[in-house]
């Protein structure tokens, strides 16, 4: 580029006084001596201001304004020093005529490799797309695919109809309707939205357009997520479930977010479960006086305790973290955790969950879910904590399965629990809500398995809904319905929609940019296979048992009034419960929970594992 300079800017200032005269004047020695000297003039300007520091096919519109500070300093100091030297030297005119002349070489030498450069990196296999945003975000996107790599932009896709037949970066800006002409013409395999302002809502708008045409959806990160201002190609990602499914968040309430965190000693039981390490992430980010994570699984205990101090590392925070091994099913070592570190507020998120693992295991998910909810609670009560959150489920309405039935009781011993120790300082809540997206054994992570393994996609009935919500909506939702509480309430989560499951799968596999091959359509790329319900799986999942629900200070958190049995029976149920687990009688174990819980219709006959392979060693 140096050698390219010192010859364009004495041709650009012999042609300026060429045109000047209009003839091809011939040089004597002196104007050629003043020819070169524009070289002497232009070179430390042009090195100060870094134009030969630019990689010039990764040059942008800024650096071209650069050229043209550059050019239009060298004309001011030639012109200057020519004046102060020779007046007459040269025609004044010429100096003009030279300017435009020298950024006309200077800079269209450097479009001039660039194209080259990115001509020459398109050769071979590249992947037609279009933009979904003709917005900033989308034209820096475009500018930097131009540049190279596998993805060539052809086209913008936006909703703005005061955009349309217009060009952005040289693309063509088409209408969202105009999509399936759009993508049959240019061959297109993918779309990169590139709107990362959109609200979830608009997202959602977004990809339900897209999901009936055979392509694969990637998109850009929210602002929030980008590290900088510059689009990178390699932030675009795959479509998410809260992409899919979500909603517009509700903006936290900071007053019932740090209300029972900031400042206060924070235990949380099951922190290496999902909701549970998503819950310590929530607390920690509020400033608490110490966590306590309560785990019985090394691994997972391992796993959260390192994410979390990986967190108070890059945010300088010497925030107190205590990993703590044991089981909620040891009131001795619950109470005596409580006890040495004074906790103030406990989340109670140690459960089984895995709806057919504990259908299998129903003496365990007693043991865990019940005993191990009323041992935490009473050591909590003796070790002086103030306020207990237990973690509930929607399978707790009306269950169909041990896991809900179990969920259901843990329920009732906090509210029959806050009855029985009225006065005191405990103050127990429970806050019921639906699947979480990501979570383990979900199925979002299994399809997503499936799918990049060529299929099938097991659903297992075509009639199957559930209810979603990501994990940090309702990690914060749960903080602050506990924050609410005034003993012994149930907050409901409002959970949006119910989902089809197979309209969720046919989305992920839609948004991949395949085919579900099915009867109308038998050369489709995934096949989606009915396996059956589950052992104590239902259709349908419910978030209330009664009629009486009324709302709180926060739109989506309603607190339920429902029934329970008084403490006096129920712990004479858990007691006689402890019995049949002793005695390993799981018939009598069902009846309890058939006589105890309102609601509960089991699916299936007893599922449980042991007990049945006694049976048949017997026969």
């Amino acid at each position: 580029m140096l050698g390219f300079d010192a010859l364009a800017l004495p041709l650009a200032l012999w042609l300026s006084y060429c045109l000047r005269y209009g003839d091809l004047a011939v040089p004597d020695w002196q104007h050629f001596c003043l020819f070169l000297s524009i070289i002497l003039v232009a070179t430390p300007v042009f090195f100060s201001m870094g134009l030969y520091k630019a990689i010039v096919h990764y040059m942008e519109d800024r650096a071209f304004l650069t050229v043209f500070k550059a050019v239009t300093l060298t004309t001011v100091l030639w012109s200057t020093l020519l004046l102060l030297i020779d007046p007459h030297a040269i025609p004044r005119a010429s100096v003009i005529i030279f300017w435009m002349l020298a950024l006309l070489l200077i800079t269209g030498s450097r479009l001039w490799i660039r194209y080259l450069f990115i001509s020459h990196q398109k050769q071979g296999n590249r992947q037609a797309v279009a933009i979904y945003g003709a917005g900033t975000a989308g034209h820096q996107l475009a500018s930097l695919l131009e540049i190279g790599g596998r993805l060539e932009p052809v086209a913008f896709i936006d909703d703005d109809a005061q955009l349309h037949g217009h060009l952005a970066v040289g693309l063509p800006i088409y209408h969202s309707g105009d999509m399936g002409y759009l993508f049959e013409s240019e061959s297109i395999s993918q779309v990169l939205v590139a709107i990362p302002s959109a609200t979830q809502t608009q997202k959602k708008a977004i990809l339900r357009r897209l999901e009936i045409y055979p392509v694969q959806v990637r998109i850009l990160p929210r602002v929030e997520e980008l590290v900088n201002c510059t689009v990178k190609p390699e932030q675009l990602r795959e479509v998410s479930m809260d992409d899919l499914l979500g909603r517009d968040i509700a903006t936290p309430n900071i007053n019932l977010l740090t209300a029972c965190i900031c400042g206060k000693v924070v235990m949380v039981t099951g922190a290496g479960g999902s909701i549970g390490a998503e819950l310590c992430q929530q607390v920690i980010m509020h400033q608490p006086k110490a966590l306590l994570l309560f785990e019985r699984n090394e691994f997972s205990l391992y796993n959260v305790e390192h994410k979390l101090r990986q967190y108070l590392s890059q945010n300088n925070s010497n925030i107190p973290l205590y990993p703590l091994l044991g089981s909620v099913v040891d009131a001795a070592r619950v109470e005596q955790t409580c006890a040495a570190f004074g906790v103030d507020t406990l989340y109670h998120a140690a459960a089984y969950k895995h709806v057919p693992l504990v259908e299998f295991n129903p003496a365990e998910a007693v043991r865990n879910n019940i005993m191990g909810t009323l041992h935490t609670a009473q050591a909590a009560k003796r070790a002086g904590v103030r306020h207990f959150v237990l973690i509930s489920t929607d399978k707790a309405v009306r269950p169909t399965n041990v896991m809900g039935a179990t969920k259901r009781c843990a329920e009732m011993v906090l509210q029959s629990l806050s009855v029985e120790y009225a006065g005191s300082q405990i103050c127990f809540s429970m806050v019921r809500f639906g699947n979480v997206l990501g979570s383990s054994g979900s199925v979002v992570p299994l399809f997503r398995a499936q799918i990049n393994d060529g299929g099938p996609v097991t659903v297992t009935h075509p009639e199957i809904t559930r209810y979603f919500m990501s994990i940090p909506e309702a990690s914060q939702l749960v903080i602050q319905a506990g924050a609410m509480a005034d003993g012994g309430d149930v907050f409901i989560l409002d959970m949006g929609d119910p989902v089809r499951i197979v309209d969720l799968a046919k989305k992920m596999i839609h948004l991949k940019g395949l085919t579900v091959r099915d009867d109308t359509c038998p050369d489709g790329d995934i096949s989606i296979q009915f396996t059956g319900l589950r052992p104590g799986e239902k259709l349908y999942e419910e978030l209330l048992i009664s009629d009486t629900v009324m709302g709180t200070e926060h739109p989506l958190i309603m607190r339920a009034k429902d029934d329970f049995l008084p403490w006096q029976r129920l712990s004479v149920v858990i007691k006689q419960m402890e019995q049949s687990i002793d005695d390993y009688d799981m018939v009598q174990l069902r009846a309890l929970l058939l006589a105890s819980v309102n609601g509960y219709h089991p699916q299936c006959g007893i599922k449980d594992l042991v007990s049945n392979a006694c049976k048949k060693h017997e026969t």
